[in-house]
């Protein structure tokens, strides 16, 4: 197999054109019903006790909170596979909402069950150079 093409980054590559798409229900379809997204991993505006998002209804509401309210474009520079069920990507993000352009790192990482659905999505990025640009 393609180290390029395991389930966890035919995953990755999906969550990222369904993003960019504005697909909601594609990207929510991605998902095991009781997946957890960290984005960003740890405290934030969105998530103060920093325990992620878990389930459907907390994804969609990720969703509306993060990825609805712009228009995003997501480059994947890296994909490394740990084994079928595993990866972690080195992407940009760069998200425009009316004249406002921010443009930030991450490392994500993403984990898939044998039926090739994600069970946990962790995004990996500073939200002090985030602020800094808003």
């Amino acid at each position: 197999m393609n180290r390029d093409d395991t389930p966890a980054i035919r995953a990755h590559k999906a969550s990222i054109a369904n993003a960019q798409a504005r697909n909601k229900q594609a990207w929510l379809d991605l998902f095991d019903d009781d997946a957890t997204v960290h984005d960003p991993v740890g405290a934030s505006p969105h998530d103060p006790n920093g325990e992620g998002f878990t389930g459907k209804a907390r994804l969609e509401e990720f969703w509306d909170t993060m990825i609805a309210t712009g228009d995003l474009i997501i480059v994947s520079h890296r994909r490394i596979a740990s084994g079928e069920r595993h990866c972690a990507c080195a992407v940009t993000a760069t998200n425009k909402m009316g004249e406002l352009k921010t443009h930030i790192e991450m490392i994500v990482t993403y984990e898939v069950n044998a039926a090739g659905k994600l069970t946990r999505l962790s995004a990996y990025w500073d939200m002090e150079a985030l602020a800094a640009q808003l």
